[in-house]
């Protein structure tokens, strides 16, 4: 994850004109570890961000209090604690209306936690569920192992980025147990052909491709390639990727103020009359139709308003 860690102080990463914010994991050093974890007071205003916003690292909020919502791409999950968030990298995600705010977050890279296998397949299907509600002693669990995240973290002794990973792994693997199940929850576990082909079609900032071109990054047959994402997901490659090609469009449209043109151009049409007519399919009304009715849009970093 190239350029997904960057030393204190380096502010947000660059975006293409138009598009949101992107926020870097900063390295703590001397030890280079691409993992934080603290309350959001702790972590500072963006960890409370009211504007739409994507990460290159995944962020988990333990919230223990505060009103208003958290906004995951087009998804709206009203605030009543204690709550576990799951932000996935390159997720679209901000606090709306957020009174009183509190909580910890733990803020981490693929490359801190990918050592074992299952890591990638466990990473996939909590950023699926991106909001769970948690029971009394569930809320209490949570609490301790992120405090025991905190203290561990806050010392810095000798080995403790192994201890980190290991009180990490444990906290992803009982989020993953928590009941849902959360919008997109995963059908069962994937191949590796059909988990590699999630992988890939999830990146941010590529270009699309066809099946065809997937499968060739992969090294397998458009056949095969059909087959284990039908056997993993009851879905074929096309639908995965017009969906996904559907939902970034969606997220640009309500999330900046690209034009319909560039939005198109973004998610990967030359044509945008076709990209109409396509957006008109899969989701049942025009781009314009579509912004039109949802609020909460801010202003492009396209015409220079930078936001922190």
């Amino acid at each position: 994850m190239r350029g997904s860690t960057v030393l204190p102080g380096t502010p947000c990463a660059d975006p293409r004109a138009g598009d949101p914010p992107v926020h870097r994991l900063e390295l703590r050093l001397p030890d280079d570890v691409p993992f934080a974890v603290g309350s959001l007071d702790a972590l500072g205003p963006l960890s409370r961000a009211s504007f739409p916003h994507r990460h290159t690292f995944y962020e988990i909020v333990h919230v223990t209090a505060g009103t208003g919502a958290h906004v995951v791409d087009l998804d709206r999950w009203e605030l009543r604690p204690p709550h576990l968030a799951v932000i996935a990298p390159g997720r679209l995600h901000h606090w709306e209306g957020a009174r009183g705010l509190e909580g910890t977050a733990v803020l981490f890279t693929e490359d801190f936690l990918l050592d074992q296998p299952g890591d990638r397949e466990l990473l996939r299907r909590l950023g699926e569920r991106p909001w769970l509600t948690l029971d009394a002693p569930a809320h209490a669990r949570t609490a301790r192992l992120l405090a025991e995240l905190a203290e561990e973290y806050g010392h810095g002794s000798a080995g403790f980025a192994t201890v980190l990973r290991s009180l990490l792994r444990v906290l992803l693997v009982r989020t993953a147990r928590l009941p849902g199940p959360g919008p997109g929850a995963p059908a069962g576990r994937p191949g590796a052909v059909a988990e590699e082909f999630g992988r890939l079609i999830a990146r941010t900032g590529e270009e699309y491709r066809s099946v065809r071109e997937y499968a060739a990054l992969i090294g397998v047959t458009p056949g095969h390639l059909t087959a284990a994402v039908r056997a993993a997901t009851g879905r074929t490659p096309a639908e995965l990727l017009r969906e996904q090609r559907t939902r970034e469009a969606q997220r640009l449209l309500i999330g900046t103020e690209l034009t319909i043109r560039q939005v198109a151009s973004r998610v990967g049409f030359d044509d945008p009359a076709y990209f109409c007519r396509f957006f008109r399919r899969e989701v049942g009304r025009s781009p314009g139709d579509f912004r039109k009715h949802h609020d909460g849009r801010v202003p492009s970093l396209e015409g220079g308003a930078a936001r922190p």
